[in-house]
């Protein structure tokens, strides 16, 4: 039998939250953006590192902004007559991310997986369901070898190449840089499927939830929706979503020594891409003022189509 999951949360409530975010980020970041060369005084290096050291504060602003986000959404999602408890506290959470900052920083960036690993953790852990808590079973050394192969790597490797061919024939940058960035695209598929399956690998009780996915056929469904997005202009992207959504929510398992449960989700392909489309032109056309309520309401849709079955 199936049992769905729901989500509770009203856009009336997130909508504080969300001005504080516009008024405190997005404004001042739109801000930087418009005065960034006359921030930037010839000959000045305070001057030159100011727009860096704003974006900076404004990447904590919106990170901080981000939890009492996460923290609505995850209280408000269901399963049968329960909902999941959260217990994170924010002084916590602002530990995590200044530690995470600070060790990114010094260590050139190679901390970042790490600093990934531990914010997952944060949301994961302090989560549970019936009273039973949640477990992520990521780890910080493994993200780091998928970045490593699926991306620093691919990019030197690829700018290198890049660069000769148009060090030798300047004539031909534009087609260059066309390949490069194809190129790239691809690339980020691997990247794309090792992240996502690292991220699904979570303990509940004697259970364990994690991706049961085939690395080859996955990059393919992957690479056919970005296709899809691309060549009509990013009108098909919201159906990309879904079926991406779909796809990977189905091969995803929690397992014991017993028993196999799986997830499902109900998609209506044209109900779903104008719904999300709906939602996203109403958020565009009042400035983002909406934008609260079509996350809550994308988001009801979304899980409540979303189930848990017996295998």
């Amino acid at each position: 039998m199936k049992n769905y999951f729901s989500f509770n949360l009203i856009g009336k409530k997130l909508l504080p939250i969300w001005i504080l975010f516009l008024v405190f980020f997005m404004a001042p970041y739109l801000a930087i953006v418009i005065n960034m060369q006359s921030m930037q005084e010839p000959g000045n290096p305070t001057a030159a590192l100011l727009p860096l050291a704003l974006i900076i504060g404004l990447s904590i602003i919106a990170i901080f902004l981000t939890f009492y986000i996460a923290k609505l959404a995850i209280e408000n999602t269901g399963y049968k007559d329960k909902t999941i408890a959260f217990n994170g506290s924010f002084g916590k959470y602002v530990g995590v991310i200044l530690l995470g900052y600070f060790l990114s920083i010094i260590t050139l960036g190679i901390y970042t997986p790490w600093f990934a690993k531990n914010i997952h953790s944060f949301y994961v852990d302090n989560s549970s369901y019936a009273e039973q808590p949640f477990k992520f079973q990521g780890k910080g050394g493994k993200l780091f070898v998928i970045m490593l192969l699926t991306i620093f790597l691919p990019i030197i490797v690829i700018s290198f190449i890049s660069g000769y061919f148009a060090i030798s024939n300047p004539s031909q940058l534009p087609a260059v840089m066309i390949i490069h960035q194809i190129v790239l695209m691809i690339a980020m598929v691997p990247y794309m499927y090792l992240v996502y399956k690292w991220f699904v690998n979570i303990n509940y009780k004697d259970f364990n939830i994690s991706w049961k996915t085939n690395f080859w056929n996955s990059c393919g469904k992957i690479a056919i929706e970005i296709i899809l997005s691309i060549i009509t202009i990013g009108i098909y992207t919201p159906l990309a979503y879904m079926k991406l959504y779909k796809y990977f929510v189905e091969k995803t398992v929690a397992t014991n020594d017993s028993r196999k449960l799986t997830f499902g989700y109900d998609i209506e392909p044209s109900q779903d891409f104008l719904f999300i489309w709906g939602q996203t032109l109403l958020s565009i056309i009042t400035l983002g003022i909406y934008y609260p309520w079509a996350f809550c309401k994308i988001g009801s849709r979304v899980l409540s189509k979303t189930y848990l079955e017996e295998a």
